[in-house]
């Protein structure tokens, strides 16, 4: 009977074992699993008074080859991958809004810069000035349109991450679901393998969407944090994580995630609480790329607008009138407020008062207890400007902005400004004729000559500072000082603290600063007899005068023209130049999201690669050991056959 039961036993075994291999080799494909083996234990042996006979194997359990390290680190890994993945793709979307080419945004720009050529070359010419105004249509058009765009990749973020929650919130109820099943296996003392699979697959699922801390508890449920310290998953419990708008500014547009603690208050955790997470890596993209995004656009759009407004409304149209404004902006925005000292009508507000001074950033107004009363911080790089009260506060242009908040904060409160967010959305042309386009200098000129003279105007200049309604005419006379040089004198001499000096030294060719926003250049030599010389008699262009002359004159155009290389984005980049420097900025943090993207997804490939190494099935080595089992079955099914065989020849034996 014991050559029986030896006999009996290792078949099972050996059944237990080929059932196994054939498990591993069923599941090769499936995502998760581990590759299980069989425990083998000697049975006990019988003590026969000559020794101890075996009584052949025994399987005590099913072994998971799993390592629980390289589990959680290729989570964590898989976690940062998918936050990086996100950001890149979504910067990669941004990308295209700032794209050169023919239908971008710098061509638009180029073109109708160009198009003032055209206008200086033919003032009289309304076709001229008809693509002039028709190039600036449609910069304005493509601004919108760049705008919308980042709307729409806004919109399709939010919708992204709600969906991302929404599986979040499934998986973490499937895993508190597994948590109770595999506690209740773990009790009857063995380990439920198929199931810590999928418990653990669904981990690396969730750790795709939201980074996740395990807890392992000593009854086999695993409890999951996100954001630190927030219980996901206790037990056999799930929590729920929703998305939506910050409560720090209501009406900004910026999202975060939060905790619904059970029977409690939720909680909102940031990006840099969440850690890792497709969701994390579209938050980022939302509150901070996007953001910068639409900043610099917003800036772009307003400081070229603004100074083409401004030099239009120096020059004159076909009917003489001073120009108005080429572009509708919006140079004041609200602020978003917490406090009820802000409650409307006292709606905090800035103003745009220098377009060349902005910056691509939202601004933060945080209030104290103690001097200085508040501060503004320019969040794009931390900076801080001080202020005492709101009389302090009002007398401050902080990066070409005003802020006037109505109303002073208590302590702790705060008001967020994003003048520039809003600002390419919102750009529209307002001059729609062509003779409204201010292209002509408000200023003419005449020279009484002694009549011998060779000087000859070569051209009037009218930039920001100059007032047409202030303006009332200057002399430029000349004379020679004792070292023989040529000087000019202007009179009436410029007011005080004008900054433009009444005399200077004459150079042919070089401009002479008449007033505030005004120059002049002379070619040539004045004639001078003793005290009297050539005189260049400057007056305003609609004086009877000079006629109608005004009409054909484009010397404000060609200021236009000048404006392409003016240096109006801080201070260093020219208006030609300046969607250029966007492009550059957006395409240079795309290319490091990128490069983290890549760097974080090898990490994550490397170290699933090692978990798998440990926990994957290797078709090779399984038919290996289904031989192995198949042979050790043989071999068990031939001893019982041996021992069936014995057996009956004992019994015919005894029956004799």
């Amino acid at each position: 009977m014991s050559l029986l039961n030896v006999g009996s036993r290792a078949l099972m075994a050996n059944q237990i074992a080929l059932q196994t291999t054939g498990h591993n080799i069923a599941n090769v494909n499936t995502a998760g699993y581990s590759r299980q083996s069989v425990a083998f234990q000697t049975s006990p042996g019988q003590n026969m008074g000559s020794g101890y006979i075996g009584n052949g194997v025994d399987v005590t359990t099913i072994l998971r080859n799993f390592n629980e390290l390289l589990t959680r680190q290729a989570a964590t890994a898989g976690a940062v991958a998918a936050a990086d993945s996100a950001r890149a793709q979504s910067l990669t979307q941004m990308q295209n809004v700032f794209s050169g080419g023919s239908t971008g945004l710098g061509a638009a720009i180029t073109d109708m810069m160009n198009a003032f050529g055209d206008v200086a070359s033919a003032p009289t010419d309304p076709s001229a000035r008809q693509v002039v105004l028709t190039r600036m249509n449609e910069l304005a058009s493509r601004f919108r349109s760049a705008s919308a765009q980042l709307d729409e990749l806004d919109y399709n973020t939010k919708q992204q991450m709600g969906n991302d929650v929404t599986v979040v919130n499934s998986l973490a109820s499937q895993v508190a679901s597994l948590n109770a099943q595999i506690s209740r296996s773990i009790a009857t003392g063995h380990t439920p393998n198929d199931l810590l699979d999928q418990r653990d697959q669904l981990v690396r699922d969730i750790n795709k969407y939201v980074q996740t801390t395990q807890i392992p508890a000593e009854d086999g449920t695993l409890s999951l944090f996100v954001g630190g310290s927030q219980p996901l998953v206790m037990g056999a419990n799930a929590a729920q994580i929703a998305v939506k708008e910050a409560t720090e500014y209501p009406g900004s547009g910026k999202m975060a995630v939060y905790f619904q603690q059970p029977g409690g208050q939720s909680v909102e955790l940031t990006p840099a609480m969440l850690g890792g997470g497709e969701i994390a890596g579209l938050l980022q993209f939302q509150g901070s790329d996007l953001t910068e995004g639409r900043n610099l656009l917003g800036r772009m759009a307003t400081t070229i607008g603004d100074a083409l407004n401004q030099q239009n409304k120096l020059g004159l149209t076909m009917s003489g009138q001073a120009g108005s404004d080429l572009f509708k902006l919006a140079l004041t925005s609200n602020g978003s407020t917490t406090g009820a000292q802000w409650a409307p009508p006292n709606t905090p507000q800035t103003t745009v008062v220098d377009s060349t001074a902005l910056k691509a950033s939202d601004y933060q107004i945080v209030f104290g207890t103690t001097a200085p009363a508040g501060k503004v911080i320019r969040l794009s790089d931390g900076k801080v400007t001080e202020f005492n009260d709101m009389a302090d506060l009002s007398t401050k242009q902080i990066d070409g902005l005003r802020f006037d908040l109505k109303a002073e904060g208590t302590n702790g409160a705060t008001v967020l400004f994003r003048p520039m967010a809003a600002a390419a959305h919102d750009i529209q042309g307002a001059v729609h004729s062509a003779n409204d386009l201010a292209v002509a200098n408000p200023v003419a000129a005449s020279i009484q000559s002694l009549g011998d003279a060779t000087m000859q105007m070569g051209g009037i200049k009218v930039s920001a500072g100059f007032s047409q309604t202030a303006f009332n005419g200057a002399t430029l006379s000349f004379s020679k000082n004792a070292a023989g040089q040529l000087e000019y004198t202007i009179s009436p001499a410029p007011a005080a603290g004008s900054g433009v000096p009444a005399t200077g030294l004459y150079t042919s060719g070089q401009p002479i600063q008449v007033g505030p926003g005004l120059q002049v250049t002379l070619s040539g030599t004045p004639a001078i007899n003793g005290t009297n010389s050539d005189k260049i008699v400057l007056g305003k262009a609609t004086d009877p005068l000079y006629g109608n002359a005004y009409q054909r004159d484009a010397g404000n155009a060609s200021s236009f023209l000048a404006l392409r290389d003016a240096k109006v984005f801080d201070g260093t980049t020219t208006l030609s130049d300046g969607f250029s420097t966007a492009m550059a900025q957006v395409g240079t943090r795309t290319q490091s999201a990128k490069y983290a993207a890549q760097l974080s997804e090898t990490i994550a490939k490397n170290l699933e690669a090692d978990r798998t190494a440990v926990s994957g099935v290797n078709l090779d080595e399984e038919a290996a050991k289904l031989l192995q089992y198949q042979q050790s079955y043989q071999a068990s099914a031939k001893m019982l056959q041996v021992a069936q065989s014995i057996f009956d020849s004992v019994i015919q034996a005894v029956g004799r």
